[in-house]
């Protein structure tokens, strides 16, 4: 298994772009990757969009991102609909966004409008369980202690309690999805989040 260091070595990656579509996408595609970068770069830099949420989907999204992020000084966390301006206003080393083969047309967008304004950045693409069986064969892989896992998963429950009640958002069905990707990555704890890289240079 190749690897591919973040912050070490090389060039380091302290600015972080993450956009998601709704209030959880973030949360649940790349919430234990965000817990690794801030847990390990105490000097990152973060800006975290949310494009679509409003009323309680909106507190809901601020106050989760705030417990994720509750390590790192430079954060910014915005839910709002706008996109190029980012591109003014933030030069990021790093984003997380949707997956482009993601069957749900918001999340496409995202993706869409990511590789449209950020055409020189390494984009990582996150994925999002759902009842569409979208999941592919991801080709990069941040591995995650057990601990890790399970803080993501904590933090999901604790802060968003209007979705609650759909049978997918459980303790069990985001393990598992980690549990999964972790076994595909050789992890050394089992768990991973698991992402698609279209382009990268060495």
């Amino acid at each position: 298994m190749l690897r591919f260091l973040l912050g070490e070595g090389g060039s380091p990656r302290r600015r972080l772009l993450l956009l998601g579509s709704h209030s959880d996408d973030v949360e649940i595609g790349c919430g234990g990757t965000i817990l690794r970068l801030a847990e390990s770069s105490p000097d990152l830099e973060v800006i975290w969009v949310v494009l679509g949420a409003h009323g309680d989907r909106a507190n809901e999204a601020l106050k989760s991102a705030e417990a994720f992020l509750a390590a790192v000084d430079a954060r910014t966390v915005i839910v709002k609909d706008f996109f190029e301006e980012l591109k003014r206003d933030f030069a990021p080393d790093l984003i997380l966004t949707h997956q482009r083969h993601d069957l749900h047309q918001d999340h496409r967008l995202v993706s869409e409008l990511t590789w449209n304004t950020f055409r020189d950045h390494l984009v990582l693409e996150y994925e999002v369980p759902k009842y569409d069986g979208d999941l592919g064969a991801p080709n990069f892989f941040v591995h995650l202690t057990k601990e890790l896992a399970a803080r993501k998963v904590a933090i999901l429950l604790e802060h968003f309690g209007t979705q609650l009640d759909r049978r997918w958002f459980t303790e069990d069905l985001f393990l598992s999805m980690m549990r999964i990707r972790g076994m595909e990555s050789n992890a050394p704890e089992s768990y991973a989040e698991a992402f698609y890289c279209r382009k990268a240079v060495l």
